[in-house]
């Protein structure tokens, strides 16, 4: 379980059964916060800035991550408790990403952040209900073989809500982003209550951007107030550029922050790594910005050194707990951490999200077409001239009012049609889920009985689709870096992405979507949000990189080890997919759809099995696979 030093915590009700728990988790370095009882209410493995508790009468509270308050302002909290379910103004209110517990009257409250960033999965273990903020940990604890159908779920491209939500393992189960667990003083009966809900999309562009203003900069003084070296990316672009401005202002006057001790001047390192693209124009844009923040420290990696795509992929060994296509770059986004930890750093700051709350889906054109219509169809027009989209999909995905359930439903009927037309997916509730065909039928059936399962009940996390693609957007980007953090934390140079805080999100979200997502201006809000603090020259960018060249050439140099992957593949002893044809596609390197990101989940799921231990993926005969076929 976690050998190799990782952070988690468990939460363990005030009961003898807890007692049990806790004993098969002791081992070194493992930490025990207690009850008023005195049973193990925290038992785990964490750095020491990383956990706050406070205590008032028998009520305990803590917060586990980064969190801009203190001990006092949660010992007061503790002291106002009358029960676990009166927390969601504070919890709201606070900047950071932390996960927040609570015990009160026997109660239980284990919640993660809105965003998805911070997760929470429990568990019934000898009797009582366990939560963890890792699946593994509780899979490990029970036991549990991994489920041969949630494995074919995630090979889905790309995988719906709300498929994400359930674990890996059998017996295992998720708390969805916005929910919190409550356990009932039994210690084993639950409920999911909603503690968080986005904010009405009714603010202006200059109402809103003081807002995000100011939860982007407490975001990032939640991370810098305790001053030291503290390195942060730099590509050039609008989020990044952002970030580091932001990095050095409010770095330069540092106040106290939870879990950290104010007072500390800061010292900036910003990076940057050119891409191989000779139009890539990210490093005059990042140069530009690095000689207007004097007193920063601009480091510039060269560009023939920056690991490709699909690079590194049979060394990975990160204990996770669910796949991620993240292992597509993992190489990329991780290999300068060890050098900034070596000069100093000891956090570092992406811009990772800012695409994701920033901008927004045009999906929103979908509900404003019928509600302001002669707006909705000149920035329609737009649209369809900057995306070059085809007249007659698009007015398709305008007219299909499908409901979600139905949407889910048509998806398990349609898993080997050819991919839609990318207008359908931005304009719907999100691209349609597409298996590839060297996905056996056996895993076809799989995931085909998840989504008509979820279709029975599945509601949509907003009836407006925008803001459903949005938020469903923002979840998936965040699964992906709460693996790349635990990845960098493992390196010995923890990650963070102050563009996904709770915070952060609802700033954004209250802006009207029509003024966050035109044709006619890049990142609107976030313009106006920097501006007076991101110079205009840096403000003007309009472009955006794509490094599709560094991805062309990654699948090029990194084939035969992708076909030595495949040669053993963990998939296809679990008969989930065809490994000749696997072999056949990557040897073909100039395939037309490898120009697609059609390998990344087939990868991620690989990828994650190898990570397992020894026969944690049981292997399958052909005979069992035939079987089990539909």
């Amino acid at each position: 379980m976690l050998g190799n030093g990782e952070s988690f915590f468990v939460v363990l009700p005030d009961h003898d059964g807890g007692l049990a728990v806790a004993r098969r988790l002791n081992s070194p370095g493992i930490r025990t916060v207690a009850h008023a009882s005195g049973r193990p209410w925290l038992v785990g493995r964490w750095p020491d800035d990383q956990v706050t508790v406070a205590r008032a009468g028998t009520a305990r509270l803590a917060v586990i991550g980064t969190c801009a308050t203190t001990e006092l302002e949660l010992t007061r909290c503790a002291g106002r408790l009358t029960g676990v379910t009166g927390l969601d103004t504070f919890a709201a209110a606070l900047s950071g990403s932390f996960h927040l517990v609570a015990a009160v009257d026997g109660r239980l409250r284990v919640q993660g952040s809105a965003s998805g960033l911070r997760l929470v999965h429990h568990a019934v273990i000898g009797g009582v209900r366990v939560a963890a903020d890792r699946a593994d940990v509780l899979a490990a604890l029970l036991g549990a073989a991994v489920d041969d159908r949630q494995v074919a779920v995630r090979l889905l491209w790309p995988t719906p809500h709300p498929l994400l939500d359930t674990p890996m393992w059998h017996g295992v189960h998720g708390v969805p982003a916005g929910r919190y667990l409550l356990v009932h003083r039994d210690g084993r009966d639950v409920d999911l209550p909603q503690w968080w809900e986005p904010p009405e999309p009714v603010r202006s562009l200059a109402e809103g951007a003081p807002l995000v203003r100011d939860a982007l900069a407490d975001a990032v003084r939640a991370r810098t107030a305790a001053g030291g070296s503290v390195s942060c990316d730099l590509s050039g672009g609008l989020d990044s550029t952002s970030l580091a401005f932001l990095a050095a202002s409010v770095g330069s006057t540092p106040t106290g922050s939870g879990g950290a001790a104010g007072g500390g001047r800061l010292r900036l390192i910003a990076n940057t790594w050119p891409g191989l693209d000779p139009a890539d124009d990210d490093l005059v844009w990042a140069r530009r910005a690095a000689a207007r923040l004097p007193g920063v420290e601009h480091v510039v990696w060269r560009a023939e050194e920056s690991p490709l795509v699909y690079e590194g992929l049979l060394d990975i060994d990160d204990p996770l707990d669910e796949p991620t296509i993240g292992m597509m770059d993992r190489a990329r986004v991780l290999s300068h951490l060890p050098r900034l930890a070596a000069a100093g750093s000891r956090l570092h700051l992406t811009g990772i999200g800012g695409d994701h709350v920033a901008w927004c889906s045009e999906a929103y054109y979908h509900r404003l077409l019928r509600r302001a219509p002669l707006t909705a169809i000149g920035q329609l027009r737009g649209f369809r001239a900057l995306f070059d989209w085809r007249l007659r999909p698009m007015l398709a995905a305008l007219a299909d009012g499908r409901p979600y359930r139905r949407w889910l439903a048509d998806a398990a009927r349609d898993l080997r049609e050819p991919m839609q037309p990318p207008v359908a997916g931005t304009l719907g509730w999100n691209a349609a889920p597409r298996l590839f065909p060297w996905v056996t039928s056996y895993a076809a059936g799989l995931a085909a009985d998840a989504l008509r399962e979820a279709a029975i009940t599945a509601r949509p996390i907003s009836d407006d689709r925008g803001l459903h693609t949005d938020l469903e957007q923002i979840r998936t980007t965040a699964r992906i870096l709460r693996q790349w953090e635990q990845m960098s934390a493992r390196i010995g140079l923890p990650m963070a992405s102050p563009f996904l805080d709770d915070r952060v999100i609802a700033a954004c979200l209250s802006v009207r979507p029509q003024e966050r997502v035109t044709p006619w201006r890049y990142k609107p809000l976030l313009v106006e949000a920097m501006r007076g603090i991101v110079p205009d020259e840096c403000l003007a960018r309009t472009t955006k990189a794509q490094a599709a060249l560094d991805a062309a050439r990654g699948l090029r140099e990194n084939r035969a080890p992708l076909i030595a992957m495949w040669q053993e593949s963990r998939l296809a002893g679990m008969g989930l997919v065809d490994r000749d044809h696997l072999i056949g596609l990557t040897d073909r390197g100039d395939d037309p759809a490898l120009r697609h990101a059609v390998l990344y989940s087939t990868i991620g799921c690989e990828v994650w099995l190898r990570g397992r231990p020894p026969g944690a993926a049981p292997e399958r005969s052909l005979g069992d696979v035939a079987s089990a076929a539909p």
